[in-house]
């Protein structure tokens, strides 16, 4: 009976002893359920904060990302605007200076046409029975333009000149009188014999002279006139005799500066003239033309620095936009990382306690 007891004792405290353990093991399965339960919890309300501030992140990330491209737009139509701005008068100004080189170029052409061409010069058959100041005023008015003389023109001391070549200094204007000594060259042609003739030739010489030394006196003036005047002499005949048969009057009124000239001379010498005004208004309008060739030359250079600047703008644009990409990919790939996340191994370490418990 005591064995039987001693066995009966000993089974009951065995089964005492699992009861236990079994209700043990139940408070640890339920107390595991429990942690579990309230780490589910915790972990859903960590997901949902965690998703709120996502969520306030993109929210903040997004109106960021607005507000600086709106600014970077402003600032790229602002200065698109401005560019577009100094383009406009940019060509503005291009199209003025190429306006005045267009009138300059066509007041060349103007000035080429007024000049009448020395072969149309040459072909023009004068009469040669006129005289003096009609002469003088066809042949001047034929060789050159209206704005390069003037006809009786009365200089400062009240005495007049027939004609008056307005040259730009040097040499300045140059005063050209026509003389005839008719008179006198008809003796030398009509004399019948070499007294008559010696005679004749000397009052030619001495008419001519006094011609000289009047033109020298009344129209070579200091500060008004050239250093030099022309004497024209309206038949090619007495010209030809002069020169043929008075070397010695010819030397003089080279020395009193005083050129003595036939129409066809003169024709030579007024085409000389109709060159020099024609290459001091050429210089004139070149250097229009060069004044403006210069301004276009910086505005060129300035449209050329204003379109560097427009693309070094354009470029840091590209870069900035190209910037906030790359930082939005770096969040959209952080919020993809950060929604995988597995429990696993947090699970793994709140059962590894109860699988240790005793049996």
């Amino acid at each position: 009976m005591a064995l039987l007891k001693g066995r009966f004792g000993a089974n009951d405290l065995r089964d005492e002893m699992m009861a236990r353990a079994v209700q043990q093991v139940a408070q640890s399965q339920s107390a595991l359920t429990g942690r579990l339960a309230q780490l589910a919890d915790s972990q859903a309300a960590s997901q949902a904060q965690m998703a709120e501030r996502l969520q306030a992140q993109e929210r903040s990330l997004a109106r960021a990302v607005d507000e600086r491209l709106a600014a970077l737009a402003k600032r790229m139509d602002d200065g698109m605007q401005q560019a577009a701005n100094r383009q406009a008068n940019s060509l503005h100004d291009l199209r003025e200076r190429l306006a005045v080189i267009d009138a300059a170029q066509k007041n060349i052409t103007e000035l080429s046409a007024q000049v009448v061409s020395l072969q149309d010069i040459l072909s023009n058959k004068q009469a040669r029975g006129a005289f003096g100041e009609i002469q003088l005023n066809d042949i001047v008015s034929s060789m050159l333009p209206p704005s390069a003389y003037k006809f009786q023109v009365t200089l400062g001391d009240g005495r007049r000149v027939d004609c008056m070549l307005d040259l730009p200094n040097p040499p300045g204007a140059i005063a050209i009188d026509a003389k005839f000594p008719l008179e006198s060259y008809r003796l030398i042609r009509n004399a019948k014999d070499e007294a008559e003739r010696i005679a004749a030739g000397r009052a030619f010489s001495t008419a001519i002279l006094k011609h000289v030394r009047d033109i020298a006196e009344k129209y070579i003036v200091p500060g008004e006139t050239a250093e030099s005047a022309l004497m024209f002499l309206p038949s090619e005949a007495i010209y030809a005799e002069l020169h043929a048969n008075f070397p010695d009057v010819v030397e003089k009124s080279f020395r009193a500066k005083v050129w003595i000239v036939s129409p066809t001379t003169l024709m030579a010498t007024l085409n000389t003239v109709r060159a020099v005004l024609k290459d001091a208004r050429m210089r004139e309008q070149a250097g229009v033309i060069q004044k403006e060739m210069v301004s276009l030359l910086d505005d060129i250079t300035r449209l050329d620095d204003r379109v560097a600047a427009l693309d070094k703008h354009f470029g840091q644009a590209s870069e900035d936009i190209r910037q906030i990409r790359i930082s939005t990919d770096k969040v959209v790939k952080r919020a993809d990382r950060i929604e995988s996340v597995q429990l696993g191994d947090e699970v793994a370490e709140l059962v590894a306690p109860v699988v240790a418990l005793p049996v």
